[in-house]
């Protein structure tokens, strides 16, 4: 862990599209592209923080929303913050809760003042304005902290999204004023607009304009389809500063973070690993496999020999197998371990790749291993 009291990105190096960088805050350095496991309520599900360090973890994800209704922010921030409360000695960022307003539609109720919404625990009545979600994230005490942003979901229609988009933009300009980050703290814009080009280019110059510290694309992995999200980020990223992070929110799929890698983003959340990990589902070199199938049940071979991760290379499918047949907590754990491994071990070779000048190979290649279709082996 390396200490500072700045909180600073480098671009170190760039292959193509793709960006090798590293940025410093005082809770330790962050490589990108980096893979953030979301901790939506101050736990990474199924997993041990030491052990997400042991995988290479450099920063997790928390959310704003779920950790003002419980436990409470002032809660947190009495008990000395979020990484002292959940025991995390590395950088955190704190989504400020846009996605929520969205996937939560039927509570709430949206003005130019804020969201008011019913708890989804209790059904309790609160608001969420930009300035309340950057004083929440601020008791939080987390490095990144992210602006307030209502994000749509698809499909809909161009006039709502470039409503919403010049809503954001407007909560943006609330949001860094009221931002109150302590030194080596850092606020990060959210870009909006849906898949319309005209939109996401407005959005993104007017943040820029703006001078956050870094910059996230929002609103993708909402329902669009895979070609129109990455046709998004191409027009998209240019409009970002080069010297600013940048950050795709909630995506996604292995190859989905290689594509984006390949268009110039940094920074990736999902709770993919995780979630399909809980569901029986891992990622391996071969694509995915499902546990629950019955052609695992007397296969004696790990999920991958050559993984460093014991989750991954000690156990049989055979056993992970009857695991997750059984309903047994100790299948949903190794999954999920062994998934948050493969996460890892994908976003280091994507940054070796970059440094050696090779990642146009190293993708085509992490391409066609997934093409081998690992499930359908005897």
């Amino acid at each position: 862990m390396t200490a500072t009291t700045d909180f600073a990105f480098r671009l170190l190096d760039t292959d193509g599209n793709a960006r090798l960088g590293v940025i410093e805050t005082p809770r330790g350095r962050i490589r990108t592209p980096a893979f953030m496991p979301v901790g939506t309520g101050g736990t990474v599900k199924a997993v041990y923080f030491d052990q997400l360090r042991e995988l290479g973890t450099d920063i997790i994800l928390g959310n704003t929303y779920h950790l003002m209704l419980r436990p409470g922010a002032e809660r947190i921030a009495r008990l000395g913050g979020l990484n002292s409360f959940i025991g995390w000695p590395g950088p955190i960022l704190t989504d400020s809760g846009g996605f929520q307003v969205m996937s939560l539609a039927k509570l709430r109720v949206i003005d130019e003042n804020g969201v008011t919404f019913a708890s989804h625990i209790d059904g309790s009545r609160h608001e969420l304005t930009p300035e309340r979600a950057m004083e929440i994230q601020h008791l939080l005490g987390s490095a990144i902290q992210m602006q307030l942003d209502e994000c749509l979901a698809f499909p809909h229609s161009e006039a709502e999204c470039a409503r919403a988009m010049r809503l954001s933009l407007r909560w943006a300009e609330r949001s860094l004023e009221a931002f109150r980050g302590e030194p080596g703290q850092a606020c990060f814009g959210i870009v909006q607009g849906g898949i319309h080009p005209a939109l996401r280019a407005e959005s993104a110059d007017r943040l820029a304009a703006m001078g956050f510290a870094g910059y996230a694309i929002g609103g993708l992995a909402v329902g669009e389809s895979q070609q129109q999200m990455l046709a998004t980020i191409d027009i998209t990223a240019p409009h970002l500063p080069d010297l600013r992070p940048r950050y795709l929110m909630g995506v996604g799929t292995p190859l989905d973070i290689v594509e984006a890698v390949a268009r110039g983003i940094d920074m990736f959340d999902c709770v993919m690993p995780t979630r399909s990990g809980r569901h029986g589902q891992a990622f391996t070199r071969f694509g995915k496999l499902n546990l629950k199938n019955a052609r695992h049940a007397d296969d004696p071979r790990p999920l991958d020999e050559t993984s460093s991760c014991p989750a991954a290379s000690r156990y049989s499918r055979a056993y992970l197998h009857h695991l997750v047949k059984s309903g047994e907590i100790l299948g949903m754990m190794l999954l999920s371990l062994a998934n948050l491994a493969y996460y890892q071990d994908l976003m280091a070779g994507i940054r070796r790749a970059i440094a050696e000048h090779r990642f146009l190979d190293h993708r085509e290649r992490l391409v066609a291993e997934w093409s081998r279709v690992e499930e359908q082996r005897p």
